[in-house]
């Protein structure tokens, strides 16, 4: 048997996952954050389950000095504080090692790195391959013929392995004890390790190659000349001690166990009710597959003594509130055991006959509110048919209403419940109902009355958590749903439909649907009252799901023979632009290709002496990293430029036409109201809130989107700088309110106060470092990012920011103010009181609080102009609506409405739009709306 033993650095996987979830944490329902634990365990079983190690073992520092302090007391003295969410998460990731039966490596007095070189070292001679696992560059010291780094993968790419060659030409260097003296010459930032002043990688690799080590290279300091020789004489001490802290110890007081570290596989009965209390699901899932058998089918109902109609009229007692229901709803712990379908008491019905579905009719009818939820043959809305229709109106009982594929009998059925739904007196709860709502439009079916829809109740309550049901049930109800995966499989091409599967089956999966909706309804109805959000629920995001359907069902027309000449103009834009990349570097190469760009860019042409490298090795070439650098060399702009013109091709201009309608010939994008936790509206199916603005090329891609026919146009409303008018209307800065106030450009207005001069001597380069700064401002930009994005010296970055505040004073106290309310409760409010929890804001680590506190100050203004908008669409919707016109809402786009205008309807839409976005929510300064028509959307904008 080949013996391969991976030995893994846990500290460096543990930070690695934490900050890869940072940006998006996962939080369970007990309020925890599992992101750094899930990252880790999904590493591990990578691991576990390509790389098939047949021994592992995981190392683990701990806290308190090591030989290194004592030997330099400022080694790793500059690290910030351990982030919480870390803490938390190392002794889960304990756990997670134990329930898989891998021994934890830990000794006090040593690093993680040094238990792994010892370990390796003696694993290695008695035979076994070895391979250990970090993204920490230290451990390529410990590389030979049987020792290998093995680094992790990381933003898309696969993991790589390090073996002598490959440590070799990383460092440049001839020999693998090099390492350390690398290492030793040039210090190490992140560990506080000093080197030797004035030696950078270059330098480093130079100087090896001629003196061979450090102790040779002090022994010849005689052969240097200047500030190289005075550098290695002053500080030769220094850089002997950053060897020694670089080396790794491989002597450490531990032995290997062959036997020990045998990898066996998880023991179920230690790591399942883990995942459980942690919620990965997902994982147990893949490693003990489905945790209960598929669902009984369900039983049909028998005639009453009292004939056909005593099912409905004589309903079963509510014998399951009291296991749903208490008083003061609350989340179930994970660890808590699930109800199931086979466990609760339940009574489902298959509604299957005309005297059946007449009876159920009249029993919603006499209904206050009734839950309802539709199976479907498709996931697309506008092409999906009905297979059937579930509905509850008491907890524990639930009718399902199979659909025939027959379209003239699918109607019929459908048009007896048309009654029902478009009952203005009758409430109608559901999960995610824009997509039922469509669905019964595809029949001609207008639901009516007051809704409640549970993601949209849940995504008001914890924006931050996912919304779907059957999480919901297991977080709110300790109920576990039937998985739709039980009916047609798994995810993928060959996932089935559920037009495939029994009737019986399907009836038990679609009651329970509708069943437990309608209790997560009676759960979240007083949470929703007691957050103070019922208006925003019932008055905002309920209303806009109808206005987001007839969007999405409207339609916008595309112009597919523009988007082929521009297809065909951009293609020679293209090689245009990578010819002149060629020119510029004096040889060909694949300017797609990272790797490649990056050799080119900072080992041929030395663009950047300390350009940075991925987790991968690679260099850096990302956007950003080439924007900062597009002053130092032309080839750079030519870069970006392809890059702009590929992705514009690639992303929009080919695939658009692709997307488009059979049924209409248009695009129909979905939006998305319970995905981002600011409350703007995201798009998906195209994302058509991504279409490009910023640059001329971009802009084009919008001449493509045209009115439906001749007796339209393209007409749009857009709100003019929303966000700094609601700053000004929240700081109540009397110099910025009064600048609106007057119809004042306010970025000159700004301009002339930062660099104190007259409007009239303001130039465009003030006026667009004064723009830059007031939208900064409101993301809480500091002086670094202020001076990457204008690309301008930190110092004077800084002088702008402090100006700014000095002639803006109520910005920086309002500033001040919505992070200390954040502290104190924990979340700051939009003016409609949308909430944004900041979990992170009293962290003691740096990134996180600062982050956090950037999200306290933007959150309340970006979400603010998510509220008006999304009221102005309301109110726009209803008048057109009520004036029953012909022009239709056709898209929304961050602060901008597009409109398909018949042009008989043209000036009375402007003028109609124009007070309704108005005046949608006051504000203390006045808003302004920028209303344009044309023939395509880039002459209307």
């Amino acid at each position: 048997m080949n013996k391969k033993l991976f030995l893994l650095d846990a500290m460096a996987l543990i930070y690695r996952a934490h900050f890869a979830f940072s940006k998006t944490p996962r939080v369970n329902s007990k309020g925890m954050n599992t992101g750094a634990a899930l990252g880790f365990t999904n590493t591990l079983l990578e691991i576990i389950q390509k790389e098939k190690p047949t021994h592992i073992g995981v190392a683990f520092d701990m806290s308190g000095p090591t030989f290194r302090h004592e030997a330099f007391e400022a080694y790793k003295a500059q690290r910030q504080e351990q982030p919480e969410d870390i803490t938390i998460a190392i002794p889960v990731c304990k756990q997670i090692l134990a329930g898989f039966g891998i021994p934890i490596l830990q000794l006090q007095g040593f690093e993680a790195d040094d238990i792994v070189g010892t370990l390796a070292k003696q694993a290695s001679s008695v035979g076994f391959q070895v391979f250990m696992m970090t993204s920490d560059k230290d451990y390529c010291q410990l590389v030979n013929e049987n020792v290998f780094v093995y680094r992790p993968a990381f933003m898309g790419n696969g993991p790589e392995v390090y073996d002598i060659p490959k440590v070799l030409a990383k460092f440049g260097i001839e020999r693998v004890d090099q390492v350390i003296d690398f290492l030793g010459l040039m210090g190490d930032s992140v560990d506080n390790i000093p080197g030797i002043p004035g030696i950078g990688e270059k330098t480093a690799q130079k100087l090896l190659a001629e003196y061979g080590s450090v102790e040779n290279l002090i022994a010849n300091s005689d052969k240097l000349s200047g500030k190289m020789k005075e550098n290695v004489v002053n500080f030769a001490e220094q850089g002997l001690l950053s060897k020694r802290l670089a080396t790794i110890f491989t002597d450490v007081p531990v032995t290997f166990d062959e036997e020990a570290f045998l990898y066996t596989g998880p023991i179920k009965d230690k790591i399942a009710p883990l995942f459980e209390e942690l919620e990965f699901r997902t994982i147990a899932s893949k490693l003990f597959g489905a945790v209960k058998e598929p669902a009984k089918a369900v039983a049909t109902n028998k005639k009453s003594s009292e004939g056909q109609f005593g099912l409905f009229d004589a309903p079963s007692p509510l014998k399951t509130e009291e296991v749903f229901m208490d008083e003061e709803p609350q989340l179930i712990p994970a660890s808590s055991p699930k109800i199931t379908i086979e466990t609760n008491p339940h009574d489902y019905y298959i509604v299957d006959s005309q005297d059946k579905i007449a009876g159920l009719v009249k029993c919603l009818l006499k209904q206050e509110e009734f839950c309802f939820d539709t199976e479907t043959s498709s996931t697309d809305a506008l092409q999906a048919e009905l297979v059937g229709m579930s509905f509850s109106y008491y907890q524990g009982e639930a009718f399902y209403v199979p659909v025939p594929e027959n379209r003239q009998e699918a109607q019929l059925i459908v048009d007896c419940f048309k009654p029902v739904f478009e009952d203005v007196k009758i409430g109608k709860v559901g999960q995610n109902l824009k997509y039922d709502l469509h669905v019964l439009m595809n029949y001609g079916v207008d639901v009516k009355g007051s809704l409640f829809d549970t993601m949209l109740a849940h995504y008001l309550i914890e924006p931050d958590m996912r919304h779907g049901m059957d999480v919901l049930a297991e977080s709110y109800l300790g109920y576990s749903p039937v998985s739709i995966e039980t009916l047609i499989g798994k995810k993928g091409v060959n996932q089935g439909n559920m037009r495939q599967v029994e009737v019986e089956k399907i009836a038990e999966y679609a009651a329970e649907d509708a069943d437990i909706t309608f209790r997560l309804k009676k759960h979240f109805a007083p949470l929703i009252k007691r957050g103070n959000l019922e208006s925003l629920l019932m008055d905002v995001e309920v209303p806009l799901i109808q206005v987001l359907a007839d969007i999405e069902r409207a339609g916008v027309k595309i112009d597919i023979h523009a988007l082929a000449d521009f297809s065909t103009s951009l293609e020679l834009d293209i090689r245009a632009a990578e010819k002149e990349v060629y020119e510029l570097a004096g040889e060909e190469f694949n300017v797609a290709s990272p790797k490649q760009l990056g050799t080119i860019l900072f080992e041929k042409m030395k663009i950047d002496p300390k350009a940075k490298k991925t987790a991968t090795g690679q260099y850096a070439t990302g956007e950003e990293v080439l924007s900062r650098l597009a002053f130092e060399n032309p080839i750079v702009d030519k870069i970006l430029e392809f890059r702009e013109l590929q992705k514009l091709k690639s992303t929009y201009v080919d695939a658009l036409p692709l997307l488009i309608s059979p049924i209409d010939g248009r695009i129909h994008t979905s939006f998305n109201q319970a995905v981002a936790a600011t409350g703007r509206l995201s798009s998906t199916n195209p994302n058509l809130q991504n279409i490009p603005i910023r640059t001329e090329k971009g802009r084009e891609i919008r001449k493509a989107f045209i009115p439906r026919d001749n007796d339209h146009v393209i007409l749009s409303a857009d709100y003019s700088q929303i966000e700094l008018r609601i700053m000004a209307s929240f700081c109540e800065d009397e110099t910025m309110m009064k600048a609106f106030q007057n119809g004042e450009d306010i970025h000159t207005s700004t301009a002339a106060k930062i660099f104190k001069v007259p409007i009239e001597e303001v130039n465009s380069d003030m006026r667009r470092k004064a723009k830059t700064a007031n939208f900064g401002i409101i993301y809480g930009i500091s002086a670094f990012g202020l001076a990457q994005r204008l690309s301008i010296p930190r110092k004077e970055a800084s002088e702008i920011i402090d100006s700014y505040f000095t002639q803006f004073p109520a910005v920086k106290s309002y500033m001040d103010k919505v992070i200390n309310q954040g502290r104190e409760s924990g979340f700051v409010e939009t003016i409609l009181h949308r909430k944004r929890y900041l979990r992170d804001i009293n962290s003691a680590n740096f990134t996180q609080r600062g982050m956090a506190e950037r999200n306290a100050i933007n959150a309340p203004v970006q979400g603010s102009a998510a509220d008006i908008i999304k009221v102005a669409m309301i109110n726009i919707h209803r008048w057109m609506k009520e004036e029953n016109l012909k022009s239709k809402m056709v898209l929304q786009v961050h602060d901008e409405l597009v409109f398909d205008a018949h042009k008989s309807e043209v000036e009375l839409l402007k003028t109609k739009i124009d007070d309704l976005m108005k005046n949608a929510i006051q504000l203390s300064v006045p808003m302004e709306i920028g209303i344009g028509v044309g023939n395509n959307w880039l002459e209307a904008h």
